[in-house]
C-alpha cells in the first residue's frame, strides 16, 4: 500500500491519531475487510503492536470488529467515521466539563488558589505580562480578562474581528453589562458585518472606525491587551498578541483613545447599503 506520507500527517492531525493507527486505519481503508496480520504486512506496523492498534480503532469508531474465526477487522465509510468522531468528542468534552465543573467546591480547587493567592504576593506588577501565540489562546485570554472587568471594558478591532467577537465574547458581554460593566467597541463597519455591529450594540456601545486600524482592548483602565499583526495578513494559528497589567499605559492609551472616540460615528448615524 503506498499513501503519501503528507496525506497521513494531515489525517493524523485531523483525527488526532498515532502514526501506526493511522497506518492501520488507512490499510484496512483498502481492504475493507482484512486481519490483523495482513494489516501488519500492509502497513508494516510491527505485528506485536497491531492487534493494540485495532484495538484502540475500534474504541475510537474507526472500525469495528467481524465475528468468526479468524478474526477480521471491517472498515467503515469514512462519512460514518467522521460522524461518530464528532458524536465521541462531544460526549468526552462533556464528562471532562463535568468533572471540571465539580472541582468549583472541591478543596482541590482551594488548594490552588492558595498557590496562587501566595505566589501572587511576590511578583511584581511589571512582571505580570506575557505573550499569546494562536488567535484561540488570544480570544481565552481576552475572555477571561472581560469576564473579571468591574468597571470599563474598551475594544479596538478590526471588520473581520468584530464577527469574531460575537462568536467569542458575546456571553461574557452580557454578564459584564449586567454587572454595571461600561463597554465600549471601535470597528470599521462594513455591510457584511453591520448586522452583527447591531446585535453587540445590545449590550455595548458601538461606534465605526473609518482610518483608525487597531487591535487591541483595555480593561479597568489597568489591564492591557494587543494585538502586533494585521489579522488580514496572518494566519490565526500564528497572530500574536502582548498582555500587560499596567496601570500607567493603560490609563495613557485610554486618554488618547476617548479622543478618538468622539470622532467615530455612533451606530445611529450608520448607513450601510
Amino acid at each position: 500500500m503506498i499513501v503519501r506520507e503528507e496525506f497521513l500527517s494531515r489525517l493524523r492531525k485531523i483525527f488526532d491519531l498515532n502514526l501506526y493507527e493511522v497506518r492501520v486505519w488507512t490499510a484496512l481503508l483498502s481492504r475493507g475487510v482484512s486481519t490483523a496480520g495482513e494489516l501488519s504486512n500492509i502497513s508494516d506496523v510491527p505485528r506485536s503492536r497491531t492487534y493494540d492498534i485495532l484495538e484502540s480503532l475500534e474504541k475510537k469508531g474507526f472500525i469495528i470488529l467481524k465475528l468468526g474465526k479468524p478474526i477480521k477487522f471491517v472498515a467503515l465509510k469514512p462519512e460514518e467515521v467522521i460522524e461518530r468522531v464528532k458524536r465521541n468528542l462531544v460526549v468526552e468534552a462533556q464528562h471532562k466539563s463535568k468533572r471540571l465543573e465539580t472541582l468549583k467546591g472541591d478543596e482541590v480547587l482551594g488548594e490552588l488558589s492558595s498557590l496562587f493567592t501566595q505566589g501572587i504576593k511576590y511578583v511584581e506588577p511589571s512582571d505580570l505580562s506575557g505573550s499569546l501565540r494562536g488567535r484561540q489562546n488570544m480570544y481565552n485570554h481576552l475572555d477571561m480578562m472581560v469576564r473579571e472587568a468591574e468597571k470599563t471594558i474598551t475594544l479596538v478591532t478590526t471588520a473581520e474581528g468584530l464577527n469574531r467577537k460575537l462568536e467569542a465574547l458575546l456571553p461574557s458581554f452580557e454578564k459584564a453589562k449586567k454587572r454595571g460593566v461600561k463597554i465600549r467597541i471601535a470597528a470599521p463597519i462594513t455591510p457584511a458585518n453591520v448586522k452583527i455591529a447591531k446585535e453587540i450594540s445590545r449590550v455595548a456601545e458601538v461606534r465605526a472606525v473609518e482610518e483608525f486600524k487597531a487591535r487591541f482592548a483595555i480593561i479597568d483602565s489597568e489591564q492591557l491587551m494587543f494585538m502586533l499583526i494585521d489579522d488580514e495578513k496572518v494566519h490565526p494559528n500564528y497572530d500574536v498578541g502582548v498582555w500587560l497589567n499596567t496601570e500607567f499605559f493603560a490609563k495613557a492609551l485610554e486618554q488618547m483613545f476617548e479622543l478618538a472616540w468622539q470622532q467615530f460615528k455612533p451606530m445611529s448615524k450608520i448607513k450601510v447599503k
